[in-house]
């Protein structure tokens, strides 16, 4: 399902439903977020599984991701015609280093060991649920925005996808969304995060992608302070 909630994005994203694909993308995130749990209350957990996981994030946090920067990149008003090879424009092609890197997260992910129970680079469900809140915002602006213009930019959008590809397999610690207990001494970084993202969800209920847009930088802000200040 969330492999098919991937397609289904790209599909959207290619043929410009901006909102269909940050939708689907969201539900994917859902059907991966439960994944593991289902299959442990099936008992039918297992390496098959684990295999199938990474290559549907792959499809859904990495190929559709790509595709939104890509056209994000395409309607972009960067001077194309220095930048082409027989009608091709190459500057956009950047996009897809996001579904490389997120490859190689992926990979990375499943053989090391220290990342059982916290994360070591941004996951890649948080960087694609970013690439694409950014997508449905800048297609929702009015273009005489002033917020549009800089998020439209490619002086913008080119920078971020070197920095959302290298954030993916960066040595960073990031905090995991797993309780050891439901103590708040245990878990006060987890509480504190999600207590504010409900709070920044229902403040942005009509505009959930800015609420997106402002939760991944914040989780990344609080892994840093959490590992500055050895905080559980």
């Amino acid at each position: 399902m969330n492999l098919l909630s991937g397609v289904g994005g790209i599909v959207a994203a290619l043929n410009g439903f901006w909102n269909v694909a940050f939708w689907l993308m969201i539900v994917g995130a859902g059907f991966d977020f439960f994944d593991g749990m289902v299959a442990r209350l099936l008992k039918v957990s297992g390496e098959l599984g684990k295999q199938l996981d990474s290559l549907s994030d792959l499809v859904t946090f990495g190929v559709l991701p790509s595709i939104m920067m890509y056209k994000l990149l395409l309607l972009s008003d960067l001077p194309y015609p220095y930048f082409m090879i027989s009608n091709v424009r190459i500057i956009p092609l950047l996009a897809f280093l996001i579904a490389a890197f997120s490859s190689l997260r992926l990979a990375k992910f499943n053989i090391d060991e220290r990342q059982t129970s916290s994360f070591i680079g941004l996951p890649t469900p948080a960087n694609a649920l970013f690439i694409g809140a950014l997508s449905y915002a800048t297609h929702s602006f009015c273009h005489c925005n002033s917020i549009h213009t800089i998020i439209a930019s490619p002086y913008f959008l080119i920078p971020l996808v070197f920095l959302s590809s290298y954030i993916l397999v960066a040595e960073l610690p990031l905090f995991a969304l797993k309780f050891k207990s439901l103590k708040w001494e245990d878990n006060k970084i987890r509480y504190i995060f999600i207590i504010l993202s409900i709070i920044l969800l229902i403040a942005f209920y009509q505009w959930p992608y800015m609420a997106i847009i402002i939760i991944i930088p914040l989780y990344i802000i609080m892994s840093i302070i959490s590992n500055k200040f050895k905080i559980e």
